[in-house]
């Protein structure tokens, strides 16, 4: 190998090497043991043995078929293993240790079984055309699953409204770069060092060491690895119905008391803070309870009170009325009033004069 080879090598091995380091710390010693720590240290050791496999196989490429089978078994379990982790985040019932054993099994033994009947030294073109082919579109679901189970964090992530948990940011993390390693692997885009295995390789190492780093640097952090699952008492339940209605009238009260919604810039964190509650608790709170997005909820006192200026000072621009009530622009104002009220503010207005005429 030549010097820039060697450099490549030794960036690519370094990622892996940590990360098995990392899976064995999650298994046997982090403590205390959670299901959250199990995934995620599957995770890593099914990605280091088919990242392994790869760039070992760049640099040598009559490795001999028995480590590149490794490799596909640990390809194989790396979409059940990053769907596990991100769902025990989120809270799992007793009942899916079963499903979950059962899943690790059957692709264990079914790559165990190709494996002798079929050895890759003898049938590569199997293990490439079919089996490979198999593992893809399995992780390709497990990657939609997962992604599902993460839709509400993901439409918050997107909401200038709206903000997201540091937890929530490191599930997104690892997501995403399940993503990106194996877009790197399969398309030629990646491929600036002279090959997709590489590539794949060092984004692997890339991408491992940003996530070891906003791990390690969130004192928030530990509530994902410790199991205190912080996510579980959101998801996919509403609010007691009695709790709901208070917190309701509470928070009716403090946006009209203090006209909160006339701030351009209010953010869901700082309207939890007035009513002393979390931010995903009011995110739960609007979306289960409600039925409603924060933008939508607070556009509609906005809406109420233009309205309001609209039928009492009929000489006011309407531009104007849109600013006073909290909206940061005319084309967001018209587009909230519309949505709200079915019509636009010019004919809000002129229907109004037309009733007053007759």
């Amino acid at each position: 190998m030549n010097l820039s080879q060697q450099i490549l090598f030794f960036f690519s091995a370094l990622g892996v090497f940590n990360g098995f380091i990392i899976s064995a710390y999650l298994l046997f010693f982090k403590k205390p043991k959670s299901a959250n720590t199990y995934f995620l240290g599957l995770l890593l050791l099914s990605l280091c043995l088919k990242i392994g496999k790869s760039f070992i196989f760049y640099f040598y490429p009559t490795l001999p078929g028995i480590y590149i089978q490794i490799g596909i078994l640990g390809s194989s379990l790396v979409g059940p293993s990053l769907f596990y982790f991100i769902k025990s985040a989120f809270g799992q019932d007793s009942k899916t240790k079963a499903v979950q054993k059962g899943t690790y099994l059957f692709w264990s033994l079914a790559i165990v079984i190709a494996s002798i009947i079929a050895p890759y030294d003898n049938q590569p073109d199997i293990w490439e055309n079919y089996i490979g082919k198999i593992i893809s579109i399995q992780f390709t679901i497990y990657i939609i699953l997962s992604a599902w189970l993460l839709r509400t964090v993901f439409a918050r992530f997107f909401s200038r409204d709206q903000n997201i948990s540091t937890t929530e940011m490191l599930l997104l993390s690892v997501l995403i770069g399940n993503v990106v390693v194996p877009a790197a692997f399969k398309f030629s885009i990646f491929s600036f060092f002279n090959g997709s295995c590489i590539s794949g390789a060092l984004f692997f190492s890339l991408i491992l060491y940003l996530n070891t780093f906003l791990f390690i640097s969130r004192r928030k952090t530990s509530n994902l690895l410790s199991g205190n699952q912080n996510l579980r008492r959101y998801a996919n339940k509403k609010i007691a119905e009695e709790q709901a209605l208070a917190l309701t009238e509470k928070l009716v009260k403090v946006i009209l008391e203090e006209k909160l919604y006339k701030n351009p810039d209010l953010k869901l964190n700082d309207l939890a803070k007035k009513i002393n509650i979390s931010g995903h608790q009011l995110s739960q709170l609007l979306n289960d309870n409600l039925g409603k997005s924060f933008a939508a909820y607070i556009n509609e006192f906005r809406i109420n009170e233009a309205c309001e200026l609209i039928i009492n000072n009929r000489g006011i621009k309407l531009e104007a009325i849109g600013y006073e009530v909290g909206f940061n622009s005319k084309s967001t104002f018209y587009t909230a009033f519309k949505k709200h009220k079915q019509t636009t503010p010019t004919l809000y207005k002129e229907q109004l004069f037309v009733v007053s005429s007759n």
